[in-house]
């Protein structure tokens, strides 16, 4: 007979998840054990081995969780403005709010995916790839003159840079807000992408 979850399955997973992101953004992964996880969250290694068999298992749950999330958010924000620099900033805005109390988990995603099984990356990795497409449909919405041309990816991997290394120095309470900083992001490309772009552009011969 399968044993039953008790009411508080989840709630002890999520807790599980915090804590091994705080330690494997601290730590590393590699100096990270199950031991440390287990007394990070204050239960025994066979309770924790109860919600997942190795260490491996919860790295996958914690970055499947937080790209599951982060999809998820923007999608719910770009749905929800029509086209144009308005759906850029909103989305923009949803990201940088998501990241939001996730620094460890967004630290853990950039350090860590790749040591996990070849298959597990690539479930990963299309969470990646929808998120930048999402950035990538708006800015081609919003600047007209990129458009679908071979400046897109580098103009939408320039924006991600900008809003995904921002935990490095921003403060909250300090200077901008979340919400500035991701409307002066998206100014950066959608008022100096196109001027940018005609400048390394080569001379006609």
């Amino acid at each position: 007979m399968a044993r039953t979850r008790s009411p508080d399955y989840e709630a002890k997973r999520e807790v599980i998840l915090h804590e091994a992101a705080t330690l494997f953004a601290k730590l590393g992964y590699p100096g990270t054990s199950i031991s440390m996880i287990s007394d990070a969250c204050g239960m025994s290694k066979a309770l924790l081995y109860h919600y997942y068999p190795d260490k491996e298992a919860v790295l996958y749950d914690l970055l499947s969780a937080h790209l599951e999330d982060l999809v998820a958010t923007v999608e719910a924000a770009a749905a929800a403005v029509r086209p144009g620099k308005e759906r850029l900033d909103a989305i923009a805005v949803a990201l940088l709010e998501a990241y939001r109390d996730a620094d460890a988990q967004h630290q853990v995603q950039i350090a860590n995916l790749k040591l996990l099984t070849p298959e597990r990356q690539e479930t990963l990795r299309a969470l990646e790839r929808r998120l930048v497409e999402i950035f990538a449909d708006a800015i081609a919405e919003a600047v007209p003159a990129i458009g679908r041309g071979p400046e897109l990816k580098p103009v939408t991997m320039a924006l991600f840079g900008m809003l995904n290394w921002h935990y490095l120095w921003f403060r909250e309470g300090r200077g901008l807000s979340r919400a500035d900083f991701a409307r002066l992001a998206t100014g950066l490309v959608t008022a100096g992408a196109v001027e940018a772009l005609r400048s390394i552009a080569p001379d006609p011969a």
